[in-house]
């Protein structure tokens, strides 16, 4: 009887240790991102691309002012391409 009890409690316990060491990585969220045009490559933008065009991949030409790309919040107008810095809006 007492090594049922002491194998249910090492059970526990190493459920319970397995359990606080798994929280973390799950408890991790995905940081704020927000559109910004004019930096995505041609065909690698994520969406939007004007007139035209349907969505991810469509952009023509690097850094097309009116295709968009995700990325981290606060990072686009600081982010510099050859035709100048991100955009919250679209470029013309």
């Amino acid at each position: 009887m007492r090594s049922t009890h002491a194998t249910l409690a090492a059970t526990l316990a190493l459920a319970v240790a397995g359990a606080a060491i798994a929280a973390p990585a799950s408890a991790q969220t995905k940081p704020a991102m927000e559109k910004c045009y004019g930096v995505a490559l041609a065909g690698k933008n994520d969406c939007k691309a004007g007139a035209g065009t349907s969505c991810a991949g469509t952009s023509k030409v690097n850094y097309q002012g009116n295709a968009w790309k995700l990325v981290k919040a606060g990072t686009c107008t600081s982010t510099k391409t050859p035709k100048g810095n991100g955009s919250l809006t679209p470029k013309a």
